[in-house]
């Protein structure tokens, strides 16, 4: 008997959160309809309210600490109890004035990411968005980087007076100074506390979106890449296979979140790609094959089963396979609904975070290294690093507690960059990047951010090998592209925050360097000063199975002077398939 519908074709409910099939105003409103509320004021309690408490309640608490300190030193030391007294304080100030350092510390860059970095780049993307419709068709690519850097002062002129604003209406509720009498009703430190905090947060804002307009401005602005470099015969030669946004499915006729019945169902176009490169290799042998991110599409157990799976059919690849984790892989909270959110305390994100991680070891644990992070010199294996933490991953796997989920939260931070030494001095090396933020909402998972303590280890690995060449692996894009944007949602829903800054830091080795990413699923090659950017398509997304997609195999050599090459890449077909998967 014929069916009314055909199941392997999906319906409506396979488009719930697909960017592809449904405006963003669409999924706002099924979004506001849905969300728990209570929820929401939860999470959003843990993750500003209460850092604005702790780094509000910092300047009061310190202020009266040194205040009885003041005072105990002052007074007559013709008794012993005073001295006493005098050493309890110093003792208790020792012990307890490195964590409530931290503390405040913590509050403030975590306020920082959630809203001050976010806040800048929304403001400067909706300028440029609004600058380029206005002038839609009406300038070059010069004129359009001239635009570039004209509306990042602007945006930070802009939000330097909002900021400015905000720190005068909130100064009169704010207090600097404390007292031990404060202690017998903490709760009337409460607003000032918040108060204080506005004003730290805005005051910061204000100065760095003024520092940050001006550096913005000034930068090269990102270019097209006019041509590729010319490989002399004889030289060294490094051939990488670029895959990104793979976006794997744990059903045989399922469908990806972002293209819902736009794209493929299940798996087929990930095994051709596998199936070509294998093809490839035996002809002309590959030296990397590098997995730039969104290797699953919500992170889930099935997901990265079905890769792996796919993966160990092809050893000699898997030999020489790196991954390194994207926003789908561990930032998507529901994948058929983008109102779902994880509170801080949730074990969803750990998980997600310990599955890529598993997938990670399996793959390249004994050939990645990690940064030690005492000594800032390279350290040990990925697998290695994990060794030692196995049983409580097992643990928090297993129960999800919450306990085992705090013990785990530094583990991820430590890992990266990930590091792929050379085979040699001047040779070839590979740094993988994390760059998906700490976010908790499905509807915010694209947001990217590179902190500045991996920045550091960066920075620390290109210097502890200074005649090294180096691939720079990372999931979000650096910088946008210099093209006309569609919507506003591609440029400030996706981007990596403080990726101006994050450029600004590699300029001085970006003679050396080649970054790759993916996330947008955009072919396009280019560069913003000397650092040189390749966005892989993504071989799999924007496509149903009948359509052809491609990736491309780069080839790195080195040049004159210790200059990376980057030649002319090939452009690698994937054919349509009619029917349905096998």
């Amino acid at each position: 008997m014929a069916e009314l519908i055909d199941p392997r074709l999906g319906d409506i409910e396979d488009d719930a959160s697909s960017t592809k099939r449904r405006s963003l105003f669409a999924m706002a409103g099924s979004l506001l309809a849905e969300i728990s509320l209570p929820k929401l004021v939860l999470a959003w309690l843990l993750l500003i309210v209460l850092p604005g408490i702790l780094l509000g309640l910092a300047p009061l608490i310190i202020s009266g600490w040194l205040a009885a300190l003041s005072r105990k030193i002052a007074a007559p030391l013709d008794e012993i109890w005073p001295l006493l007294v005098l050493i309890l304080v110093i003792v208790a100030g020792y012990l307890g004035g490195r964590p409530l350092y931290r503390l405040a510390e913590s509050g403030f860059w975590s306020l920082n990411s959630v809203a001050v970095q976010p806040g800048y780049a929304l403001c400067r993307e909706s300028l440029r968005h609004l600058v380029e419709r206005v002038l839609r068709g009406r300038s070059d690519a010069e004129s359009r980087a001239r635009l570039r850097a004209a509306t990042a002062a602007g945006a930070g002129l802009m939000l330097f007076g909002i900021a400015l604003s905000v720190v005068l209406l909130a100064w009169p509720a704010s207090r600097w100074l404390g007292a031990v009498a404060d202690l017998a009703a903490p709760q009337r430190l409460i607003v000032p506390a918040l108060a204080n905090a506005v004003v730290i947060v805005s005051g910061y804002l204000a100065a760095a979106a003024l520092v940050w307009g001006l550096a913005d401005a000034v930068m090269d602005q990102p270019r097209d890449l006019l041509g590729f470099d010319h490989v002399p015969p004889g030289v060294r030669t490094w051939r990488i296979a670029h895959l990104s946004d793979l976006h794997v499915v744990g059903e045989r006729y399922g469908f990806r979140i972002e293209s819902g019945r736009s794209g493929p169902r299940g798996n087929g176009k990930l095994e051709h790609v596998l199936a070509r490169l294998e093809q490839i290799h035996r002809d002309q042998p590959l030296d990397f094959v590098l997995v730039t991110g969104d290797v699953t599409d919500a992170g889930r157990s099935a997901e990265w089963a079905e890769f792996m799976s796919a993966l160990a059919r092809y050893p000699r690849l898997a030999a020489r396979t790196f991954l390194l984790p994207g926003n789908h892989d561990v930032n998507v909270v529901d994948r058929a609904n983008p109102a779902r959110l994880d509170l801080p305390t949730s074990p969803g994100r750990r998980l997600r975070q310990v599955r890529a991680l598993s997938a990670m070891a399996a793959v390249q644990g004994a050939s990645t290294q990690v940064i030690d992070p005492d000594t800032k010199r390279i350290g040990g294996t990925l697998f290695n690093a994990l060794e030692r933490h196995r049983a409580h991953i097992a643990a928090f796997a297993d129960t999800g507690s919450v306990r085992l989920s705090m013990g785990l939260a530094a583990l991820w931070d430590e890992l990266f960059p990930m590091v792929i030494l050379p085979d040699s001095e001047d040779g070839l090396g590979i740094l993988l990047i994390n760059s998906t933020a700490e976010t908790h909402f499905s509807f915010t998972n694209a947001l990217g951010l590179v902190s500045s303590t991996q920045a550091r280890r960066i920075l620390t690995a290109l210097e502890l090998f200074p005649h090294t060449h180096w691939i720079l692996a990372i999931h979000h894009h650096l910088i946008e592209y210099p093209k006309l944007a569609t919507a506003l949602s591609e440029r400030i829903g996706t981007a990596l925050i403080n990726g101006s800054w994050f450029v600004r830091q590699l300029q001085p080795m970006g003679q050396r360097i080649v970054t790759m990413h993916g996330h947008r699923h955009i072919d396009w090659i280019g560069t913003c000063g000397s650092v040189r950017i390749v966005s892989a398509p993504s071989p799999v997304m924007e496509a149903t199975n009948e359509q052809a997609t491609h990736f491309y195999i780069h080839r790195l050599a080195i040049g004159a002077e210790g200059r990376l090459l980057l030649a002319e890449p090939e452009r690698v077909e994937i054919p349509g398939e009619d029917g349905m998967p096998a």
